[in-house]
């Protein structure tokens, strides 16, 4: 079932017994646990009819006991597991799904991971609860995501900030709707959300930030990419070495990727790059300017100086020296 679905289902209480709610994207089945709490019964009937459960401190035995008492003064019990993916004994539960108790709602939620659908009981839980699979977004589809969110809260964002979010937030959903919350609060709903908002109130620079220093060393703009590496080396605390180091090894690794390419199309490369067509042109640009083999050094490069922010081979170079270094042999691969 689909999650406007059971959101639909919730506002009309129309209710199943039992919803296991699974995926490597928490942020739906959080959205769908607080639904359920919130909206199935009324204040007074939540003090005695409704509990919450972690995965970590109990057994399915226990979650089977709590679902087949009766509710006290209410037409319905609601029994929420929450990070179910830590119970080891999770298929007992077979047993209390072939007899459920009706008066009950039971969801639990079982997040960045999956019940293979396949085995005996991932095909149990097909047949006989509701099964929301929450899957990760692709990159590509997050400013989009964004686009949406924001105007369903009434607000407006212009594309290259949907994009500069995504790009520096990346796919963590709940992330980034912190972010746009706390945006949301102190911005007007008259006002565009702009890349200067969003430098302004979140601290992402649109100059100085590991994505302006992507498409500087694509453009090998010299002058442009040793500033933005000088600002991170002069403020250390908003730039560690570890996701910039990853950042750039996987902005290099989809230049490779788009070497390979049969088809460049924006549409097709964006597609398989897993990046909005926005950018597109970039890594187009960033592929005539390093050859396959210049890619090749560039990995080696980005290997050798992982390893020495990790202190081998290196006794004294900080970070942010490391950094500088880095930048200095990819440009002059």
């Amino acid at each position: 079932m689909k999650y406007t679905e059971i959101i639909a289902s919730i506002t009309e209480k129309s209710l199943q017994p039992v919803y296991f709610l699974m995926g490597d994207e928490p942020y739906y089945i959080d959205k769908l646990a607080d639904a359920f709490s919130k909206n199935v019964l009324s204040d007074e009937e939540q003090e005695f009819n409704q509990v919450v459960l972690y995965g970590k401190d109990i057994e399915t035995a226990q979650i089977i006991a709590e679902a087949k008492q009766f509710p006290f003064g209410a037409e319905k019990r609601v029994v929420i597991i929450k990070e179910a993916q830590h119970l080891t004994d999770i298929e007992i539960l077979d047993s209390y799904l072939d007899s459920v108790q009706s008066s009950t709602i039971l969801v639990i939620c079982y997040k960045r991971k999956s019940v293979d659908k396949r085995k005996k009981f991932g095909k149990t839980l097909a047949s006989k609860c509701v099964v929301f699979d929450s899957k990760k977004l692709y990159e590509n589809k997050i400013p989009e995501w964004i686009n949406t969110y924001v105007n369903e809260n009434g607000f407006n964002i212009d594309n290259s900030a949907s994009v500069v979010l995504a790009e520096y937030l990346g796919a963590d959903l709940s992330k980034i709707t912190n972010e746009l919350d706390k945006l949301m609060l102190v911005v007007n709903k008259k006002e565009q959300i702009t890349t200067k908002l969003i430098e302004y109130h979140i601290g992402i620079s649109k100059d100085y930030n590991v994505f302006e220093l992507q498409n500087a060393l694509g453009k090998r703009q010299v002058v442009k990419a040793n500033r933005i590496i000088n600002h991170f080396a002069a403020n250390p605390k908003n730039h560690n070495i570890v996701p910039v180091m990853s950042a750039l090894f996987s902005y290099f690794q989809k230049i490779m990727v788009y070497h390979f390419l049969k088809d460049k199309s924006p549409k097709s490369a964006a597609s398989v790059l897993k990046v909005n067509p926005f950018f597109v042109s970039q890594y187009q640009t960033a592929a005539q300017n390093y050859s396959k083999r210049q890619l090749f050094f560039i990995f080696e490069h980005l290997k050798d100086y992982d390893l020495k922010s990790k202190g081998v081979n290196n006794k004294s170079t900080t970070h942010e020296g490391l950094l500088k270094e880095l930048i200095f042999k990819i440009l002059h691969a």
